[in-house]
């Protein structure tokens, strides 16, 4: 229906249910089969998808990867404010749209509600992860090409920047 009607992307969205069609342009300009992007997401009240950071616990459970610019790690205090968005499922982390392509985003971009912030894979389907706040990246805490579990934190977003 989508290659027929020569339809770019085709969103669905009903409450707890996310789906996206979405013809992609090859190399030679043809439009390759379609990719469907299928999410289904558990009720708001259940799963908030962003929450205000705490400070860091003195023994951290589980060390956190940050894949950002080394730095001096800084104090408790400057987690204030800042928004974590979190996976809203199981699966595999890819933080560009394809192998050759460029990430989504990058520590530094801003964002705003409703950007693709990521992909995740699950079960063959490619789940576009958007984002549900404005802000600044400050934080990726994820590697590419990695899996995550449910609620764990993808990025760390500054929403005064």
């Amino acid at each position: 229906l989508v290659n027929k009607n020569n339809i770019a992307e085709l969103k669905l969205e009903q409450e707890g249910f996310k789906i996206v069609i979405r013809s992609i342009e090859n190399d030679n300009g043809s439009t390759d089969a379609p990719q469907v992007v299928t999410m289904m997401t558990p009720p708001a009240a259940a799963m908030p998808a962003v929450m205000p950071t705490a400070p860091t616990p003195a023994a951290p459970a589980a060390p956190a990867v940050d894949v950002s610019t080394p730095s001096p790690s800084p104090a408790a205090d400057h987690n204030a404010g800042l928004l974590e968005v979190k996976s809203p499922m199981i699966g595999t982390f890819y933080r560009a749209p394809g192998p050759d392509k460029d990430p989504f985003v990058s520590i530094g971009s801003q964002i705003n509600v409703g950007d693709t912030l990521c992909m995740v894979e699950a079960m063959k389907l490619f789940n576009d992860i958007e984002s549900e706040v404005s802000g600044k990246v400050v934080k990726i805490m994820v590697e590419d090409a990695t899996p995550v579990e449910f609620d764990q934190v993808l990025f760390v977003v500054d929403p005064n920047a």
